[in-house]
């Protein structure tokens, strides 16, 4: 008798491979769910950014703001122990910080509007602010915010949580929210919660078996018709027969004798049940959204790759160069704008263009990274902006060929972040939202990029200028480096342990990006780039982007201190970007616009009622546009 073989052992190694691709599949989705990867093409690499911050002691503020969180839009922490950071070197004509006070108090508010510059002290004597010209209307009053809506303590509790959380998405969706129509869809959840809470209780009594099954069919009919059904218009014919239906048998079910614990007990689960199904669909949301205000729209990087493309195509790959000559020029009237967005660089240089009285002696300085360099480039040799110059620069290339000292050699954009301050002795009732939008790191170099030049006014993409801004070049900012529009809603004292033990004065306002005049000569003359990279050192804990990124809050805010010249509130009017409740009037008479907050102009999620300010300035009648199907 022949001996049969026995039969072949199955590889395990092959199947175990299969189980782990389908469960990476099945993680996949909700890594990106929960925003852990970047998503496509980015617009402007500036999340609005939070960092957990822990509580503070009371600071004597006059007001009692003591608790302050600052977060990444994105989730995301890189909050961290922060070394002692040193003192900052300010060369030999220095300003003590000390000495430099903010001795306005601050005021609880949320209005976008900043309150009115503080007096500094000062050694010499220095010209006053020269003042807006903007002609203000006399009804025109000094409160920037439109007629609240009214809203009880919890609701406007329930939005300050949900902002904490989900930032400007929740204003957002306050504002398209939609009231729901389908009354009788609503009606059927509703019976359907009210049987399923009682339907346990009523099955365990003896005699209610028909009123049980009758309450089993009952649910299961309404289960079988809301899975098929969303909107009345989908009900059947037969739906009110069902709802009455129901009702009788929820009136039999009630008039039980029932454990009102356990009907209790239900209740609540299926409420614990129904909040954690509602708060995962809000993340879902949430998610959609910062991937809507993140990503670059297709038409967007359509224009960008026929830019380039075209640039080469061209029979000379540079452009004319016959302004080269101005832009070197110190006595002009030089601006310097960080972008990676087309036509968000060109809406600022036409707008501030069309509002100037002389353009000869106007000069843009465009820093861009290598990526979108020839596309910004062939842009601006199309299309022609008055007498002025565009000098668009690589920025990532002349920092590595000319500056590889320096470590940080991506392109930054303007970091925005959101502030969540929490009263110490009411922590429930006075709580704020503040949004910051401060320098990234590229700022610390434009005075080593710019090296001949002695003045210039940096605007971010997301200004739109309404005004002459010509008079900032007659400021006398004195020994000042940074003229700004100070944000006294936040002082420096309430982020103590943020910024660590630096020497400031805690009393001192944080201030706004947007439209700041720098003094280059005092700039280099108090080594505050410098005093940036000792900052650098001290508050950069990793080398990843978010680490990096996050630090740039409190380098910025010491690397200033003592050195920021207080400009007329006037100038310019912020958050367009996030709040919904600025007045038309106030706009209109402001002399510069800044979209900071993540519903930028150019996006579909811009706030509909400020997008049309923007596009005043857009390029119209741009070939590549239309092909591109480019219709902010």
């Amino acid at each position: 008798m022949k001996a049969t073989p026995p039969p072949a052992k199955r590889r395990r190694g092959p199947r175990l491979a299969v189980l782990a691709l389908v469960f990476c599949s099945l993680l996949v989705p909700i890594a990106f769910l929960f925003n852990r990867f970047p998503a496509v093409y980015v617009t402007d690499e500036r999340p609005q950014q939070e960092i957990d911050l822990p509580s503070f002691e009371r600071l004597g503020l006059g007001r009692g703001d003591g608790v302050i969180e600052v977060r990444r839009e994105d989730g995301t922490s890189a909050n961290a122990e922060i070394k002692d950071a040193p003192e900052i070197y300010r060369g030999s004509s220095s300003i003590d910080s000390r000495h430099h006070t903010d001795t306005e108090p601050s005021k609880v508010s949320t209005k976008p509007k900043v309150p009115p510059p503080p007096k500094i002290e000062q050694r010499k004597p220095e010209a006053k602010p020269v003042p807006v010209p903007v002609q203000h209307k006399k009804d025109v009053s000094g409160n920037n915010m439109k007629p609240a809506k009214v809203q009880n303590a919890d609701d406007v509790e329930k939005a300050k949580a949900c902002q904490l959380e989900f930032g400007s998405y929740c204003l957002w969706s306050i504002e398209h929210k939609e009231v729901m129509k389908d009354a009788i869809v609503k009606r059927l959840k509703d019976q359907l919660f009210v049987a399923r809470s009682y339907y346990p209780s009523i099955a365990k009594l003896k005699g209610k078996e028909a009123l049980t099954r009758e309450l089993k069919q009952n649910i299961q009919e309404h289960e079988r018709v809301l899975s098929e059904s969303t909107v009345d218009a989908d009900l059947p014919s037969f739906i009110k027969l069902k709802i009455e239906k129901m009702d009788q048998t929820i009136a039999r079910a009630k008039a039980c004798t029932v454990d009102c614990s356990n009907i209790d007990r239900k209740f609540r689960q299926i409420l614990l049940m129904t909040e954690d199904e509602a708060h995962f669909h809000m993340k879902q949301s949430a998610y959609l959204y910062n991937l809507g205000v993140h990503t670059m729209p297709k038409s967007h990087h359509c224009l960008n790759m026929r830019l380039t493309v075209e640039y080469f195509k061209s029979t000379s790959l540079d452009s004319d160069d016959s302004n080269a000559h101005r832009f070197n020029v110190p006595d002009h009237r030089h601006y310097v704008i960080l972008s990676k967005n087309v036509l968000a660089a060109s809406v600022v240089v036409n707008s501030t263009v069309s509002s100037s009285e002389e353009t000869e002696n106007v000069v843009f300085h465009i820093l861009t990274d290598a990526q979108n360099f020839y596309a910004m480039k062939h842009w601006f040799a199309r299309n022609s902006y008055r007498e002025s110059a565009v000098h668009v620069i690589n920025y990532e290339h002349i920092i590595l060929e000319n500056l590889p000292e320096f470590s940080t050699q991506q392109l930054y954009l303007p970091e925005e972040f959101r502030v969540f301050i929490r009263n110490l002795e009411q922590p429930t009732e006075k709580t704020r939202m503040e949004y910051l939008s401060v320098f990234s790191h590229s700022h610390f170099f434009i005075p080593e990029i710019l090296k001949d030049l002695k003045k210039v006014v940096v605007l971010d993409d997301d200004v739109v200028v309404q005004r002459d801004l010509s008079f900032l070049w007659n400021i006398d900012m004195g020994d000042k480096v940074n003229g700004a529009v100070k944000f006294c809603g936040l002082r420096l004292g309430q982020l103590r342990n943020l910024l660590g033990k630096a020497t400031y004065n805690p009393l001192s306002c944080a201030w706004m990006s947007g439209v700041n005049v720098i003094d280059l000569e005092k700039w280099r003359e108090h080594n505050v780039t410098k005093n940036y990279l000792q900052l650098l050192k001290k508050f950069q804990h990793n080398d990843d982007e978010a680490s990096v990124r996050a630090a740039a809050l409190p380098i910025s805010l010491l690397s200033f201190e003592s050195l920021i010249y207080p400009l007329d509130e006037s100038l310019t009017i912020s958050g367009l970007g996030y709040d919904y409740a600025i007045r038309e009037e106030v706009i209109r008479n402001s002399a510069s616009l800044h979209y900071n907050g993540n519903m930028k102009p150019w996006l579909e999620l811009g706030i509909p009622d400020y997008r049309k300010y923007w596009k005043r300035s857009l390029t119209r009648d741009e070939r590549f546009m239309d092909e591109c199907n480019v219709s902010p």
